[in-house]
């Protein structure tokens, strides 16, 4: 079929211009298309990720209500080697170090908190941190229970380090800096949460005196 003058015209203009830049607008539409395909695969994976990690959890929660501490483990190292990057591997971690810490298998329960200290979320490290420096507490491993509190923890943790380090501190007879300690829980404990009263009881009975709270105008 022939072409008038106006078609050829624009047929050459195609061309010329798919010469210079159709290689490159190839490149573009591949990484392009690429791009989506990996996206779209990566959230099918996190789906699936997060439902078959759900299903391990149960399994972990099904093992600590049957009290069987050696199955918790295996089922929460099985979340930590294949969901760690997920909240349920944080969640597993935490079941089985209070499972393990009631099973008296200490080393257990320290080595699943030291897992979250270092894998998981700002609020899951402090609470690993808090419960981890309580098992070292049992131990008597005074200088180690004090280094898990020392690093940067959220705000709202603030209390319960005090006072975890008032404890820790009691332990070791220093009560000048226990008292100290149990004061700025107080400081950081909202007057209206139950366990202020205590850390009260805990400051008087090593000769502390609890701050005088001003009454509401």
């Amino acid at each position: 079929m022939a072409y008038d003058l106006e078609e050829q015209e624009q047929l050459a203009s195609l061309k010329a211009w798919w010469n210079k830049y159709g290689n490159l607008t190839s490149w573009v539409l591949i990484v392009a298309m690429g791009s989506y395909s990996a996206w779209t695969g990566w959230n099918y994976y996190q789906r699936s990720q997060s439902t078959q990690a759900s299903q391990l959890y149960d399994e972990v929660q099904n093992a600590v209500t049957a009290k069987d501490n050696a199955k918790v483990q295996r089922a929460a190292g099985d979340m930590e080697s294949r969901f760690g990057r997920t909240a349920y591997a944080q969640m597993s971690a935490l079941a089985a170090a209070k499972s393990a810490y009631e099973a008296k298998d200490l080393k257990a329960a320290k080595a699943q908190l030291q897992w979250v200290a270092e894998h998981g979320n700002e609020e899951f490290k402090a609470v690993a941190a808090l419960r981890l420096a309580g098992v070292l507490l049992d131990e008597k491993a005074y200088d180690e229970a004090l280094k898990a509190l020392a690093g940067e923890l959220p705000a709202q943790f603030a209390g319960a380090v005090a006072d975890r380090k008032g404890d820790i501190l009691v332990a070791q007879n220093k009560l000048v800096e226990a008292r100290a300690a149990y004061l700025a829980a107080l400081a950081a404990t909202d007057k209206k949460n139950p366990g202020r009263q205590l850390i009260e009881v805990k400051l008087e009975a090593i000769g502390g005196s609890v701050p005088e709270t001003k009454a509401a105008a």
